[in-house]
């Protein structure tokens, strides 16, 4: 067991920075949460919860007050645009001596994270996730309603990750040493496609659901009237129609950071079965 340490986590309520929490409480360090709204947070006891926001800087002395590790998030603000304020964070993380910091990498070159690499004076590590497993609880309204799914692309491989496990990668990265400099790409254990997943799904409720595969033209009319925009619709269109070698290529980061096998898709969909019933 490491030294009890305390960590900075930006991010704290999304679907990753919630797992760096809870990894790090369950590692016996101190968890300080940097949200917009405190009152909104939920955190478990013991979390100490800060208000503040990546785009002003000036307002996170105090939350970089006595950590010793930083775990940041590339997008900032209410509308999710990529930080700029990289260099000023970096700066107030030196001066307030952060001895480490995990970037989650924002699926493509971002002014934050090129910031962080392209700085001598901190130990940094990259987490490059592929597919969350979390992503299929945007099934979970088509399910309960019909049991059934709606997907283009069906026999598209993914290597998806339990956002879990990336909470673990990031946790040993920030407390321990021998991470410094590295780009960990972090996978589950197997190659799925969506069929599997739609079945893993089924077992885990106890109930048939039918698969029903959409021409991308479908796919598109599907989507524009959930409310996503053109840009969204184009990268979602690339990701699964050709998705990247990285997407779909079983890494085993996972157990070589944290000692133990990734966490497999049918032990996700036990824990969020109820997100899939009536």
């Amino acid at each position: 067991m490491t030294q009890t340490q305390k960590i900075l986590v930006t991010g704290a309520t999304g679907t990753v920075g919630r797992q760096v929490v809870a990894e790090l409480l369950a590692r016996g360090h101190e968890v300080r949460a940097l949200t917009r709204d405190a009152a909104k947070a939920d955190f478990p006891a013991g979390v100490e919860v800060v208000e503040g926001d990546l785009t002003q800087p000036d307002g996170l002395t105090s939350a970089l007050e006595g950590v010793t590790g930083l775990h940041l998030i590339t997008f900032g603000g209410a509308a999710f645009t990529p930080l700029e304020t990289g260099p000023q964070i970096l700066e107030l993380a030196r001066s307030a001596r952060v001895r480490r910091i995990t970037v989650l990498h924002g699926g493509g070159p971002t002014p934050l994270e090129d910031a962080v690499r392209a700085d001598d004076g901190v130990r940094w590590t990259v987490l490059m996730p592929v597919e969350f497993m979390a992503n299929a609880l945007e099934w979970a309204d088509g399910i309960v309603a019909s049991d059934e799914v709606r997907e283009p692309f069906v026999a598209r491989l993914s290597a998806m990750v339990h956002e879990g496990d990336i909470g673990a990668v990031a946790a040993v990265a920030l407390t321990e040493e021998g991470h410094a400099g590295q780009e960990y790409v972090i996978t589950g254990p197997e190659l799925l496609t969506v069929g599997d997943k739609v079945a893993t799904i089924a077992a885990a409720v106890g109930r048939e659901i039918t698969l029903v595969e959409l021409t991308e033209e479908q796919a598109v009319e599907q989507w524009r009237a959930a409310g996503l925009t053109e840009d969204v619709i184009g990268f979602l269109l690339e990701a699964y129609g050709n998705t990247p070698e990285v997407g779909r290529t079983v890494a085993g980061t996972v157990e070589k950071v944290t000692g133990r096998p990734a966490r497999t898709f049918g032990q996700w969909a036990a824990e969020h079965a109820d997100a899939f019933r009536a």
